[in-house]
Order: structure tokens, then sequence, then C-alpha cells
């Protein structure tokens, strides 16, 4: 015997909103602890350079690619920071502005990858003492972090 269900369509729009939530957090914590692995991954990397008197890091000609490699590691670290405070405050967040959110999402993730990899291919490839094209990643990934820190800032301040 077949039973017809009833299925209530708000039911059916939480169901949704709530697998979407679900989603992004989960996308967000999978970033900010892969990113946080990494990135102090490469602060010890960086600090077994330093001990080892590595002179492709430490040398004085080689000034530039110590201080992106090192602004790499810092960024990178607090962005994935800021992945997981996003992962954990996007319930509070999400349902004050559903699109804002996603698009907060988009910008932190796009963002949060230019801004600490433009750092690092500018000191893996220095010239004369200037860092490479990758650096040009940086104000396009600092920007698109910004705005996607606005937008959360802008669903937080919305009226409850």
């Amino acid at each position: 015997m077949k039973h017809n269900r009833v299925v209530d369509p708000d039911n059916a729009a939480r169901d949704a909103a709530d697998e979407e939530l679900r989603a992004l957090r989960r996308r967000h914590l999978r970033a900010g602890w892969t990113m946080l692995l990494c990135f102090l991954s490469l602060g010890l990397a960086l600090e077994s350079l330093h001990g080892w008197k590595v002179d492709w890091y430490l040398n004085a000609a080689n000034d530039t690619r110590r201080l992106m490699f090192t602004l790499a590691h810092a960024h990178g670290t607090l962005i994935g920071l800021l992945h997981l405070a996003f992962g954990a405050s996007a319930a509070q967040l999400l349902p004050r502005s559903v699109r804002a959110i996603r698009a907060a999402s988009r910008c932190l993730s796009f963002g949060g990858l230019l801004l600490p990899l433009g750092f690092l291919l500018g000191g893996l490839f220095i010239h004369a003492g200037d860092p490479g094209l990758g650096v040009f990643l940086v104000p396009v990934g600092a920007l698109t972090l910004l705005i996607g820190v606005g937008l959360c800032v802008r669903a937080a301040w919305s009226a409850d």
C-alpha cells in the first residue's frame, strides 16, 4: 500500500536552508583547519631555514623573500582563524541575510586563497630585490577579504 505524504513547502524550504547552512559551516571549518595546518607548517619550515642557516633564505640579498614568506605565513594563519570564526558564527548570521552571507562565504574563500598565495609566489620568484609578479594577487585578495568581512559586519548589525 502506498502512502501519500503531504509535503509542507515551508518545511522543505527550511530543510534546504538548514542543509545549506551545514554545508557552508563544514566548508569553512575544513578550510580553516586546513589553512592552519599548512601555514603553521610553513612557519615551522621557515624557522628550520633559520636554524640551518640556509643562504637561499637568510642572505641579505634575499630580504624580500624572507619578508614575503613571513607575510604568507602570518596572513595564511590568520585567515585560517577567520574561516573558523565564520564557520562558528554562520548560524547566527545566515538567517539575517542569506544572500550577503553566501557572498561573504565566496569572498572569504577566494580572498583567503589569493592573499597568502600572492605573498608566497612573490617570495619564490624575486627580481633584483623586488617580489615576483605573484604579489599582484595580494591586493585582489585583500579587497575580496575586506568585502567578505564587510558583508559579515552588515549581517551582524542588521535588525534582529
